[in-house]
């Protein structure tokens, strides 16, 4: 346990520090610019804009719930909500968000799910997400890629392609590991023996085991989805919204500055979201910190010509979806642990 404190306060040092460092490049040449423009947006945009981020994790708790209530007839949309933010929290303290599912598998048991319930719907969550997203962002590409292509250009358009190319790539592997689940167990195997043999796996038989417990599971879950069509439908759909709400941001709090980018430009917006996500396949670091800040900042550059606009809009952006959903999360993880905590205590006693 104190080891997993000195590691999340590690993270959040890691996560302030290189935070610190993006807004200094971000506001090194125009800091009372942007702090002005700021400072100048009506309280009501403010709100609206803070309170972006957290609309999205509704969206997301909405999700899990549909695929929660398989496991749990009456489970509702606030504890999805919640399990959500606490994974936001925990995949946003995490080095490339690895430990927000294992936080909502704890939060789905608590919640009356079993561990491998829980765990089935993650992977559910985790495949209909992944599968749409990359059919979002490909659309969006395919749209302008003319465009975008001389628009962009250079290394930060190699950047982006890549990760699109990896984020495929987990696709593939996915759907690989459904279609032929022994040929991917055999290969894990190989891969096993070989690890083990240069002493990077300590323990074979226990990672073997892991690994084809692992693929059993996931297969399992494909199967259960592809009886579950009007589910699927649903997921997809709520999906396409929490991806639109999510990548829609810069175009509205572009506008609330008062720079007009109009619906020609909207389009160009939710591209440019969707490849600042591409660009973040490669940043391992928690929260993707420093790296996101300094992609958006160069990509919305080649959109909004003016550098204070483009930093504010980061500025406000960047706090609404990590910082405020990070800072709710915590306060909802640390309530539903109390909470959860007293409920066991007093089970006990009576």
């Amino acid at each position: 346990m104190k080891n997993s404190m000195k590691s999340y306060a590690l993270n959040f040092l890691v996560i302030i520090g290189l935070t610190i460092v993006a807004l200094w490049f971000a506001l090194k040449d125009n800091y009372q610019e942007v702090m002005a423009l700021i400072t100048s947006l009506r309280w009501y945009w403010l709100l609206i804009i803070l309170c972006w981020g957290f609309l999205y994790s509704c969206v997301v708790g909405k999700i899990l719930s549909i695929f929660a209530r398989k496991n749990k007839k009456d489970y509702t949309v606030l504890q999805g909500i919640q399990n959500g933010l606490v994974g936001s929290f925990f995949s946003g303290i995490t080095p490339s968000s690895t430990g927000g599912q294992f936080a909502q598998a704890y939060i789905f048991k608590k919640q009356g799910i079993k561990i491998s319930d829980g765990a089935s719907i993650l992977w559910a969550d985790f495949i209909v997400y992944q599968t749409t997203m990359m059919g979002y962002v490909t659309l969006l590409f395919l749209l302008r890629y003319t465009h975008y292509m001389s628009m962009i250009g250079g290394p930060l358009l190699l950047l982006i392609l890549i990760g699109y190319i990896i984020n495929l790539c987990v696709i593939g592997v996915l759907w690989t590991m459904a279609l032929f689940p022994k040929m991917y167990v055999k290969l894990s195997n190989l891969c096993v023996k070989i690890l083990a043999k240069i002493h990077i796996v300590k323990n074979k038989e226990k990672t073997l085991a892991s690994w084809s417990a692992q693929v059993t599971s996931f297969t399992d879950e494909i199967k259960k989805l592809k009886n579950e069509k009007k589910m699927i439908v649903q997921t997809v759909l709520w999906n396409i919204v929490r991806m639109t709400i999510q990548f829609m941001l810069p175009w509205f709090i572009a506008n609330a500055l008062g720079y007009e980018l109009g619906l020609d430009r909207f389009v160009d917006c939710l591209a440019l979201s969707s490849f600042v996500l591409m660009a973040n396949a490669f940043i391992p670091i928690p929260g993707a910190s420093g790296g996101t800040e300094y992609v958006f900042t160069q990509l919305y550059g080649y959109l909004i010509v003016e550098s204070a606009i483009t930093s504010g809009v980061m500025i406000l952006w960047r706090f609404s979806t990590y910082h405020m959903v990070m800072m709710i999360g915590a306060v909802i993880f640390v309530y539903l642990k109390q909470k959860y905590n007293k409920d066991d205590y007093e089970g006990k006693k009576s």
